[in-house]
């Protein structure tokens, strides 16, 4: 292959990844943004790093921080447009994953560690999610995560404030 062929054959094979790249994951983030070796529940979006937490334009609320068994915490995101999400539910305590998420038409959920996420690549103005709590346990629960606005401008680490 000539010089000039190798370089046209290079350039597609780029324009093509990037491509895919740019709209990789438009109904939600996967399982393994849970359990990344570095930098666990932020996207992988090439060069862009998340957005300093105080400058977040969202408004990101849980009902409660306490749950009984059983019991349902509703947990919104508010504020300025975005494009996607990926929360958790964690122990205060252990920082462990807990609890599950109820299914919607707009979210797809990763059981195996307690996250949700955005199930389609279209503009939201609010987001209303529903968290479950285990079913023969009590205790306090935090929920954090990352927030889209757009491929290249998040904010990660973000954690819920609290109606009470």
């Amino acid at each position: 292959m000539s010089l000039t062929m190798r370089n046209v054959a290079l350039s597609t094979l780029i324009m093509v990844s990037s491509a895919f790249f740019v709209n990789s994951f438009p109904d939600g983030a996967p399982v393994d943004t849970c359990v990344k070796p570095s930098k666990a529940n932020e996207p992988n979006h090439g060069q862009a790093r998340s957005e300093p937490v105080q400058t977040s334009p969202y408004t990101f609320v849980a009902s409660s921080s306490q749950y009984g068994p059983g019991s349902q915490i509703t947990v919104t995101i508010s504020g300025s447009s975005f494009k996607g999400f990926f929360l958790q539910a964690r122990d205060p305590d252990t920082d462990s994953w807990i609890g599950s998420w109820a299914q919607t038409d707009n979210t797809n959920t990763h059981p195996e560690c307690s996250a949700v996420t955005h199930a389609d690549p279209y503009v939201k103005q609010h987001a209303t999610l529903i968290w479950n709590a285990p079913p023969n346990a009590r205790g306090r629960v935090y929920f954090t995560g990352t927030i889209l606005k757009e491929y290249a401008k998040y904010w990660s680490n973000l954690i819920a404030t609290t109606k009470n």
